[in-house]
């Protein structure tokens, strides 16, 4: 079996959607990482509170460079979504669903999120959101 192959349900060989993982860095790790703990992690700034994603050097409120991460409830607001249809690159399945995802912490915080595709070798967790069907 190679990289790009699974075994299915029935013990048939099955291709793994091709996906591009990021690179992991010391700015990013957490965000990447933190789904194996079951949690979602966000850069946030410890002197005015702003949750910043994409992790940046610089708080873009305060200045300030006094960040570390910290987890959130994952609880948000889809604002924006599209279903592609189109096969832009070898891999995800189609169709499937790119979303922007507001935190409630702070609805300026987006993801932008699509349907899940583990990594391989479990090295990167991609947020997966569930709808809240007790919403009023």
């Amino acid at each position: 079996m190679t990289e790009t192959e699974t075994t299915g349900e029935h013990g048939e060989h099955a291709e793994v959607p091709f996906r591009i993982l990021p690179k992991l860095t010391d700015r990013n790790r957490d965000f990447w990482t933190a789904g194996a703990r079951g949690e979602l992690r966000f850069w946030r700034c410890q002197d005015c509170g702003f949750y910043i994603h994409p992790p940046q050097p610089i708080c873009p409120r305060c200045h300030s460079k006094n960040m570390k991460t910290e987890a959130v409830t994952g609880l948000a607001t889809v604002a924006s979504f599209t279903v592609n249809y189109q096969p832009w690159m070898p891999g995800p399945e189609l169709p499937y669903i790119v979303a922007i995802v507001e935190i409630v912490e702070q609805p300026s915080a987006v993801i932008v999120t699509f349907e899940h595709h583990p990594d391989p070798d479990g090295d990167v967790y991609l947020p997966v959101f569930e709808p809240n069907t007790g919403a009023q």
